[in-house]
């Protein structure tokens, strides 16, 4: 991101509070193990289930493990998932993606076909269905989202490919001899940057949300390991008594989420040369 951009993107209000909030859960995970004050999976007998003091920040969960260490080690898990995840379905999709808009005719009829039938199913039925034959783990997971949800980013390469592949230069191109791989990586590709960028930092939002869910469902990252969607689990058996097992997972998964949406908007505002005439 060049500095024109960048300052682009923080000249929107609601961007730079997306921009702030990721890069602060970021360096908070990043440096969780100078941060956190305590092993993440240490036991205390001694402190189960302790509300949140000058000792423990964020309290302790039904095992006397510190919340606050847990949650920091958790945003690791969480993020890397997330950010695994995306780096799969966008590479699956802007592969399908540029086949299909590029070489058109029954290609493109198969790849958008294939991709009609994944979207015909929930995504998280789908994921819940192939999770069940196989053994929960992190590496499964990331494998797991970044297969099953490959679709909107084909489906954006493909219509920004259909619409530059009659442009002057790329005509100009095919006429001076160039091949196909040239064409497509080093002119159809770079333009077509505005909506992959866009899709996969909001991408990240929806694979920390799918991780989470997995994990609140005992389908996900598996203890010791802890993600805030585990933590959260932890959590439901204890809401009526011990309310920060719950809030402080959710709240984080919330926030987190909702700082991928606004930098995705600021993003999209920024990089999208319509919004200069707005």
């Amino acid at each position: 991101m060049n500095s024109n951009l960048f300052n682009k993107v923080l000249e929107n209000p609601l961007s730079k509070a997306g921009f702030v909030i990721i890069v602060s859960i970021f360096l908070l995970a990043m440096l969780a193990p100078l941060i956190a004050p305590y092993d993440p999976n240490d036991f205390d007998v001694k402190s189960i289930l302790l509300a949140p003091s000058w000792q423990h920040w964020m309290g302790t969960d039904g095992l006397g493990r510190d919340v606050f260490s847990r949650m920091l080690y958790g945003g690791r898990v969480s993020l890397l998932v997330g950010f695994v995840a995306v780096g799969i379905s966008t590479a699956i999709g802007i592969i399908l993606g540029a086949l299909a808009g590029y070489y058109r005719g029954w290609v493109d009829t198969v790849i958008m076909r294939l991709v009609d039938v994944m979207l015909s199913i929930p995504s998280f039925f789908l994921i819940l269905a192939v999770i069940a034959f196989l053994t929960p783990s992190i590496i499964n997971i990331m494998v797991v989202i970044g297969l099953t949800s490959w679709m909107s980013v084909t489906r954006l390469v493909r219509a920004e490919f259909l619409s530059l592949n009659d442009r002057e230069f790329i005509m100009a191109s095919r006429t001076l001899g160039a091949k196909d791989a040239r064409i497509i990586f080093s002119h159809l590709l770079p333009n077509s940057l505005t909506p992959i960028i866009v899709s996969a930092v909001l991408g990240v939002a929806g694979a920390v949300l799918m991780e989470s869910g997995l994990s609140f469902l005992g389908l996900g990252v598996q203890p010791p390991h802890a993600s805030w969607g585990n933590i959260l689990t932890d959590g439901k058996e204890y809401i009526q008594f011990a309310w920060w097992l719950s809030l402080f997972p959710g709240m984080a998964i919330l926030i987190t989420v909702l700082g991928y949406n606004l930098l995705g908007e600021g993003l999209r505002d920024a990089l999208d040369p319509r919004s200069e005439a707005k």
